[in-house]
């Protein structure tokens, strides 16, 4: 069950230098007794910091816990197969027994297309057909499909998802061109970390207006907001913190102070609660240092005030 009125799950920690199981175990053991609605890993396959494969670290999750919801923010599926990535996620789901949220992404000018052996052309249209894909595999007893990038013919895949008809799919996006292809063809949006509060708070508008043009029933659409966070009575030294992490995750510092929250609990509190009135009906929450800490503070002086 979600802590709070508001679902909150929490980022597993995944970019650890050396890499520490036991922390990642601890942290996910925890995060399932005080009560989190859901864990979360994020994709990025190509990068001098290190950072875990998240369909791996959910399968190790997996294994770990017995409720939480599994979540991917979000795999970047055009540079994956996705016959292969179909078979992957609905491993996942019945390893975890139906617990499976995928986010998935188009990417951008930062994903390097060509080191997967993939062509950058017509991105937009090898998503969609992606997801297609995968969805076909995941329902039809023997899928077929025809497009411009992917063809099939009475394949067969075996075992479907757990969930049916198939995981939600939660879309992330941010321009007003893929939030409504998210509209189009997700069960959910989510808000990225890299986009500020108000940039949030401007996108749900434009998500609703797709919402009621395409006839959709907005109780039954996910809006998430992925959230960077620090809980610390020391502004200061806190907002130094995540300039720290920014720049070396991201390679950029400055991106810290636009799009985290930070301060004492009663600042984050009114912050985050800016969102949730804004829409947002799950917030991932996002420490970036002392995780075991943050967890530990996120559940017993914040998120008992959404």
């Amino acid at each position: 069950m979600p802590v709070g009125k508001t679902p909150c799950g929490i980022a597993i920690p995944q970019t650890s230098s050396p890499v520490d199981a036991r922390l990642i175990r601890g942290f996910l053991e925890r995060a399932e007794e005080l009560g989190y609605e859901s864990v979360w890993v994020q994709e990025q396959i190509i990068s001098d910091s290190p950072i875990l494969e998240p369909v791996t670290l959910l399968a190790y999750a997996a294994a770990l816990t017995s409720k939480v919801r599994l979540g991917t923010a979000v795999l970047l599926t055009v540079i994956r197969n996705p016959v292969q990535l179909a078979k992957s996620l609905a491993s996942l789901d019945q390893l975890s027994r139906g617990r499976l949220t995928v986010g998935v992404g188009i990417g951008g000018p930062h994903v390097p297309e060509r080191i997967f052996g993939i062509s950058s052309e017509r991105r937009a249209r090898q998503f969609v057909e992606g997801l297609q894909v995968m969805k076909a595999l995941w329902t039809q007893p023997r899928a077929s499909f025809s497009g411009d990038f992917w063809r099939l013919e009475n394949v067969p895949m075996e075992p479907k998802p757990l969930q049916k008809p198939h995981p939600p799919l939660w879309f992330g996006a941010r321009e007003s061109i893929a939030l409504k292809r998210a509209v189009r063809y997700g069960d959910g949006w989510m808000g990225a970390g890299s986009s500020s509060s108000a940039d949030f708070i401007n996108q749900v508008g434009e998500v609703r207006r797709f919402l009621d043009e395409a006839k959709r029933d907005p109780a039954t659409f996910a809006i998430s907001k992925r959230v960077y966070l620090a809980i610390d009575d020391d502004s200061a030294r806190a907002e130094w913190r995540l300039r720290e992490w920014f720049g070396v995750r991201y390679k950029n510092a400055e991106m810290a102070a636009r799009v985290s929250v930070w301060g004492s609990v009663a600042e984050c509190v009114d912050k985050l609660g800016q969102l949730v009135r804004a829409g947002a009906k799950h917030l991932l929450l996002n420490p970036v240092f002392d995780e075991i800490e943050q967890l530990e503070l996120f559940a017993a002086e914040f998120l008992p005030h959404l």
